[in-house]
């Protein structure tokens, strides 16, 4: 505590608020900038949900809605929208909910927090509005030499710059829980995934700034060239790496829904940290499966990073997808639902949106994106599915069913804890989990089935409308498409409810009580919701029905491996 004292005699005076609910502790300004980070994210999901409408209806091939150039300037903005500004402010709000409030310490440098955030807001808007002036619609990838203006790449910089002052910040926040000695031992697990995040982050963004600098300067004519072969590589260096930020920090929010569901400690912290540390020495190199078609990097690099480096990271995966289901399981079976394999299954929390909506989301993203990735990454099958709409399907069913909908579980939990109010529609925010992350499943899926048939991925009109060479897709492809608009409608319904529940819980539900305020930081209550998820500890390793579902998963995952093959083998027969 003298710490403390310390730091309020130099002019680092602040409040803490005790959350009555969770027992969780707020400093006053890491919960505001946490509110702004989360509230700014809702906006872009918003507006990302909104175009999601104007792409769906047009690759629906009965509707074909949107003209060729309206179509793409509205999918260069709800890719940008939904897999950068959504992603990244939610992204923000976790890390500094992960270092100030699971570690119950002060934000360091709390207006260079405030600048962070000016920089994104503004990098943002910036772009928005200029890609809606019609003069860059270059898609998220802007691949050179198809240019933007500009004031796109400029956003885009402002916004990742400011983003890596977030992360610089949310690394000073955890020097300042050691130096005053917030928490005893080993940073929580759920911390040790942020900050694995944020070193994923730091890179991500140092790629973006080597290939984006130059190309804003190509778009301003003081350059003349970029070339668009080692544009790609790099940029997927950033591109891909942006991902695996999301992965890091939505499983960190799995550990940390199932300590405050089940009051669960991981299986095994020691093999859940390796797991996480798997991340950042190899997930970058997973970027290679985006070039496998390009001519501009060897075949022994290719085959190095995604037939050996890139199984690192999906063990690690696979190790999450046993652990984080295992320490629900134990902790169930701790409670006495010890019946067969499944009772621990059978009566958890199904009603409350933030474990149903975390469950969904791990198996849809081991078996829909997980399977689909491995896949992809193997070079000879990627020749089936490059860059047909299989891609879109495989990164809705990570980046979507694995990250967003997680964010969205996690939005329940903080509603009453971080914002203070009740959640409105009860009865909705049952379901919205429900209709948002199947209709995802069956989008995802039917989309992979006509990339399997060749749908491209990213032209306006697969029918190649007055074209004196038309193409004939099979009946099955059109059947499949026009699921895939009816599947992303339910979706767009999905998300469409979320935002209602989420906004109009914080214009008009019930206001809740604060809690205690103190000027310091206090000692976690032992009777806290979240005790399992500030401190250090394992729960075993006795977890037979999460081991079976393992199981499950690796059988699914061989078949549809060699199934593919046998796709191949048809396209290309041999004698």
């Amino acid at each position: 505590m003298a710490a403390t004292s310390a730091a309020l005699a130099s002019g680092n005076a602040t409040t803490y608020r005790t959350c009555p609910r969770s027992g969780l502790q707020f400093e006053r300004n890491a919960e505001r900038l946490m509110i702004f980070n989360a509230v700014t994210a809702v906006v872009a999901l918003l507006v990302g949900g909104i175009l999601a409408i104007g792409v769906v209806l047009t690759r629906w091939p009965a509707v074909h809605w949107l003209a060729a150039d309206t179509f793409y300037l509205v999918l260069t903005a709800h890719g940008i929208n939904m897999l950068i500004f959504w992603m990244i402010f939610f992204e923000v709000a976790v890390l500094y909910f992960c270092a100030s409030t699971l570690l119950r310490c002060r934000i360091a440098t709390p207006k260079m927090a405030w600048l962070a955030y000016a920089l994104m807001l503004v990098g943002a808007v910036m772009n928005n509005i200029d890609v809606f002036r019609g003069g860059s619609s270059v898609m998220m990838t802007s691949y050179v030499p198809m240019m933007a203006t500009p004031w796109f790449y400029l956003g885009l910089i402002l916004f990742a710059v400011g983003a890596l002052i977030a992360c610089f910040v949310f690394f000073g926040t955890l020097v300042v829980a050691k130096r005053d000695k917030t928490y005893q031992g080993s940073v929580p697990l759920v911390t040790f995934g942020a900050i694995v995040a944020a070193i994923i982050a730091v890179f991500t963004i140092v790629s973006g700034a080597i290939i984006l600098i130059p190309t804003y300067l190509l778009a301003l004519g003081l350059i003349s060239h970029v070339d668009p072969l080692i544009y790609r590589t790099i940029w997927w260096a950033f591109g891909h790496s942006s991902q695996q930020i999301n992965v890091a920090a939505h499983i960190s929010i799995w550990y940390l829904v199932a300590a405050v569901a089940f009051g669960a400690k991981p299986m095994s912290e020691r093999v859940s940290r390796g797991a996480f540390l798997l991340y950042i020495l190899f997930l970058q190199l997973a970027s290679a499966h985006h070039l496998l078609a390009d001519p501009g990097v060897s075949t022994e690099w290719k085959v190095v990073n995604t037939s050996y480096f890139m199984y690192f990271a999906v063990l690690a995966s696979m190790i999450h997808g046993l652990t984080v289901p295992g320490a629900m399981e134990v902790a169930q079976r701790a409670k006495g639902y010890n019946k067969g394999l499944f009772e621990w299954l059978r009566k958890a929390p199904w009603g409350n949106p933030t474990f149903s909506g975390v469950f969904i989301s791990i198996v849809g993203f081991g078996f829909l994106g997980g399977i689909s990735g491995v896949m992809m990454g193997t070079e000879q099958l990627n020749l089936i599915i490059h860059n047909t709409i299989y891609v879109p399907g495989h990164f809705h069913a990570t980046v979507v069913v694995g990250t967003t909908l997680t964010f969205m579980a996690l939005t329940y939990f903080l509603i009453p804890v971080l914002f203070k109010r009740e959640t409105i529609s009860p009865g909705l925010a049952k379901i919205q989990p429900y209709l948002f992350g199947f209709s995802m499943y069956f989008f995802c899926l039917v989309m992979m089935g006509a990339g399997t048939l060749g749908v491209s991925r990213r032209h306006w009109d697969m029918a190649f409308s007055g074209a004196a060479l038309a193409y004939e897709w099979p009946g099955a492809a059109y059947l499949m498409m026009g699921l895939v608009g009816i599947g992303g409608l339910a979706a767009i319904a999905g998300g469409g409810l979320y935002i209602y529940i989420t906004v109009g819980s914080l214009l008009w539900g019930k206001k809740l009580d604060q809690g205690a305020v103190s000027p310091r930081f206090t000692p976690i209550p032992p009777t806290a919701r979240t005790a399992a998820a500030q401190t250090y500890g394992s729960a075993g390793l006795v977890a037979p029905g999460s081991f079976v579902l393992a199981m499950v998963f690796l059988l699914a995952f061989v078949l549809y491996y060699f199934i593919n093959w046998k796709y191949l083998a048809q396209l290309w027969g041999m004698s």
